[in-house]
């Protein structure tokens, strides 16, 4: 478990435990900032599933429609990689004039998407899947 994983859990374990502990709810909510709802929903995953439970579970599924296609997504990734010193506009518009229409913040969901936040930082390409 990580560090950022293990911090979440105490967190809600020490919601949990302050409201035992002074045997009131409302409390221990008002101290610790967060609403009962908030409480009821951590000691219902608590008592159903223990601490592990208690890790963040993201209910966001991603929206693939939003995606462009996988040819078009190698495409930028390869240009990314030939071309490290270009901002995501300069390469929206180069590849747009090559006939590959993606705006600049796809472009940069992509590189995000493919561990290319740096487009000046290009070792952590190998794990592109195409």
């Amino acid at each position: 478990m990580n560090h950022i994983n293990k911090k979440i859990i105490n967190n809600k374990l020490g919601l949990l435990n302050l409201a035992e502990e002074l045997s009131n709810i409302s409390q221990a909510c008002k101290l610790m900032g967060v609403s009962r709802d908030t409480f009821y929903r951590y000691k219902e995953a608590h008592d159903e599933g223990g601490v592990e439970a208690l890790l963040d579970n993201n209910r966001r599924k991603p929206n693939l429609k939003n995606r462009v296609d996988q040819a078009i997504e190698k495409i930028v990734c390869d240009y990314a990689i030939e071309n490290p010193v270009q901002g995501q506009t300069r390469t929206s518009n180069e590849l747009r004039a090559q006939g590959t229409f993606v705006s600049p913040s796809g472009i940069r969901s992509i590189w995000l998407r493919n561990g290319l936040e740096n487009p000046l930082c290009q070792d952590s390409c190998h794990h592109l899947k195409f």
